[in-house]
């Protein structure tokens, strides 16, 4: 009876203090909603004031919106120490009251540190560390855990009849991640607040927590970095969309919102990463040597002419003249810049040239003398010249504007230009590049980028009439060009050194005029390929190719990633141009990257019963990785059943009944592409592939078909298995022989 009043009394006295914390919530809300609306309505008479009155309305937007995340646990931990210090009370956010007192201490703080690394070993002058479970603003159940026993001057005995960590290991998944904010192990608090600087890689096993880890990080590097972080942001990378629907939720929920979250195949705005591809293709195009491919392709689309090539000008006829075109080009790459900035060099060395040869024919004294059309006159027949379209479109073809997307279908779309592009690949390699032209896939994305590194931007024609600006610069920089190679002599050579405003004085230039809207830096980043992060995080980083790590790079220059993942499941066809990684070094052995690793070792997630059969077959995978240890028993043994006949109705009632056994939690069918697609429609469960699985956890999974998941590579099989946080089922057509099927 007294342990049953002692729990209730704690609970009524932390829900009292509760309801104080949510009215200061409600009132910060409110306050922030005020200036709100005060900002909405301000009176502005420029753009200045303009500016400055959206960045606040957006100020106020996301501090509302941050003080929405929190609402669900809000406060989740007390510790009281020993001696006459106040109690600390942590939780998503720091909350002060209107007079400066803390009521509650943001867990990524200092002080917030104490409720993960406090032992009953080593206390730090901690007595008790009370978890708090809440659903809404209601407190639903507290658990004590008393450190300091003799400084407490109580006995072991504890409120509450299981743990903060076994309660939330064995709560129902619901689809979405839920947060671990309230029970961080110390292992994973000391890579959450490892430094910025530098990649650090979270290696381990299935359900270690490495993507929770990883998340909390970026909400920590966040809180911790502010200043550094908030203008840049963070990108998170996952394995894919339904990977990044089940993460969503997590850091809105710490009240973080500068970051965005992408697969590698959204890292190039405006493109979709649709078009279906064979693993033996997407291998070829994840190497690291289709890096010298691309480079080879745009420098293929530098053209010279092997024979002058004839142009008739104003009847007059001239040539493009392949030592001028030879010297043009060299001077273009002799620049340094992308191919597209770099045009305009090119363009403008060969009007110049033709503009000198028109004016030979049409300047030359009829008695012999010299020239009679003078630098200024020859600035204006080259301004001339680039306008006309015929000798434009002639000139264009040596060096063209190009996009990557028009670079790549152009590559792909020709067995020619593959071959000259890609005479570093075997010859059956490079038939599996040739394709018709039409979409994108998730291995292009990466050479997209690639080639936009290479490309540069499209240069944009200034509107208004008249000469564009691309025209006027033509007569500035012939000017020059001319005057470096002039046969002939000025008496006053100062005279001739004109600007291009003195040639062409008809070329009005007008502005463009841009909207300047507020919008996130995640809304920012998104539409901007060459948005520069403060920070990348990388989850099931093992599967990324050569290529799609050289497209991460370009976007943090800074080299401060985090990288979760395990080497064990490394199952994409790209992942080192088709051959899994084994060791860390290999993945980052050319990248010149300083990294360090952390390895997580105790799973949460996988039960000893489903982990026990799980480790037969990492023992069968050749890869450097430990032998995870589960933290907790599920009570169920993972089962078998054989369905020679009728399989996919089996599975259909088989998942029934594990619906039935997980109540509200959540049930999933993991197999082959081909079985997925013909178990689709079965209700009560999420059906996916192995790729599609990967990163997501589920209270019951059954794996269909394991040897021929298993014949695609173990690993596949490993992940398959791993997905399940009390549950596990296999079906298969006959009896299996994978390494641990005889455990089942």
């Amino acid at each position: 009876m007294s342990a049953a009043i002692n729990v209730n009394q704690a609970v009524q006295y932390e829900q009292a203090r509760l309801n104080g914390l949510y009215a200061r919530l409600d009132r910060l809300r409110d306050e922030a909603a005020e200036r709100l609306d005060e900002s909405r309505r301000k009176h502005v008479e420029n753009e200045q004031e303009r500016s400055q009155r959206d960045a606040e309305t957006h100020l106020h937007r996301r501090r509302i919106a941050q003080l929405d995340a929190v609402e669900e646990g809000l406060c989740f931990g007390r510790l009281d120490y020993i001696g006459d210090e106040a109690p600390m009370y942590l939780g998503r956010i720091g909350v002060h009251a209107e007079g400066g007192e803390q009521l509650l201490v943001d867990w990524r703080s200092e002080a917030g540190r104490r409720f993960y690394l406090a032992t009953a070993a080593a206390p730090a002058g901690v007595r008790r560390r009370r978890h708090l479970h809440t659903r809404g603003r209601r407190i639903r159940s507290v658990n004590d855990e008393v450190l300091d026993l003799e400084a407490a001057g109580e006995s072991g005995s504890s409120i509450g009849s299981e743990g903060a960590l076994m309660a939330a290991l064995d709560a129902a998944r619901t689809g979405t991640m839920q947060d671990i904010v309230a029970t961080i192990q110390a292992e994973q608090d000391r890579i959450i607040r490892a430094p910025l600087e530098g990649v650090m890689i979270v290696d381990g096993a299935p359900g270690t927590g490495k993507t929770a880890v990883a998340l909390h990080r970026a909400a920590y590097l966040l809180y911790e970095h502010r200043e550094q972080l908030k203008r840049r942001g963070v990108l998170i990378i996952g394995p894919g969309k339904q990977f990044l629907r089940y993460i969503s939720e997590v850091l809105p929920g710490l009240a973080e919102t500068d970051v965005l979250l992408r697969t590698p195949a959204q890292l190039f705005p405006g493109v979709v990463a649709d078009r279906p591809e064979t693993d033996a293709v997407a291998a070829v195009k994840g190497r690291a040597v289709m890096a010298g491919v691309i480079a080879s392709a745009v420098a293929d689309r530098q053209v010279v002419p092997r024979d002058p090539v004839p142009i008739d000008y104003e009847g007059h006829e001239l040539y493009l003249r392949p030592e001028k075109i030879t010297a043009a080009r060299d001077a273009a790459r002799e620049t340094g810049l992308p191919h597209n900035e770099a045009r305009e060099t090119f363009h403008k060395r060969v009007i110049a040239d033709l503009a000198t040869q028109y004016a030979d024919i049409i300047g030359e004294d009829p008695l012999g003398g010299e020239n009679l059309l003078g630098l200024h006159d020859r600035a204006k027949l080259a301004a001339e010249i680039a306008t006309d379209p015929v000798i434009r479109g002639q000139i264009e073809v040596l060096w063209p504007e190009l996009t990557p997307q028009e670079l790549l279908e152009d590559l792909f779309a020709s067995r020619e230009r593959i071959a000259s592009a890609a005479a570093v690949l075997k010859k059956e390699e490079r038939a599996l590049l040739l394709r018709e032209p039409g979409g994108w896939s998730e291995a292009d994305v990466a050479l997209l980028d690639e080639a936009a590194e290479h490309l540069g931007e499209i240069e944009v024609q200034q509107r208004g009439g008249g000469l564009t600006a691309e025209q006027i610069a033509y007569a500035q920089d012939v000017l020059t060009i001319a005057a470096g190679s002039a046969s002939f002599d000025f008496e006053d050579e100062e005279s001739e050194i004109l600007q291009a405003t003195d040639v062409i004085d008809e070329f009005w230039l007008g502005e463009r005029q841009v909207d300047d809207v507020f919008v996130s830096v995640a809304e920012r980043a998104a539409a901007d390929r060459r948005w520069i992060f403060g920070h990348v995080i990388v989850d099931e980083a093992q599967e990324l190719s050569p290529m799609e790590w050289r497209a991460l790079l370009r976007r943090c220059v800074t080299r401060s990633f985090t990288v979760a993942g395990d080497l064990a499941q490394a199952t994409g066809a790209a992942a080192l141009g088709g051959e899994a990684p084994s060791s860390w070094a290999e993945v980052f052995g050319d990248s010149g990257l300083a990294w360090r690793a952390e390895q997580l070792t105790v799973s949460y997630r996988t039960p000893a019963e489903i982990m026990e059969v799980a480790v037969r077959v990492l023992d069968a995978i050749d890869v450097e990785a430990a032998r995870p240890r589960s933290v907790r028993e599920s009570g169920h043994r993972p089962w078998l059943e054989i369905a020679a006949d009728g399989l996919d109705r089996r599975v259909e009632e088989l998942v029934a009944a594990e619906k039935a056994a997980v109540g509200e939690g959540s049930v999933a069918i993991v197999t082959t592409p081909e079985r997925a697609a013909g178990l689709s429609g079965v209700a009560g469960a999420a059906v996916l592939t192995v790729k599609q699985a990967k990163g997501l956890e589920f209270d019951s999974v059954i794996v269909v078909d394991p040897d021929a998941i298993a014949a695609s590579g173990l690993r596949n099989l490993y992940v398959a298995l791993t997905r399940a946080t009390k549950r596990l089922g296999v079906v298969a057509p006959d009896k299996p022989d994978f390494p641990g099927a005889e455990l089942l």
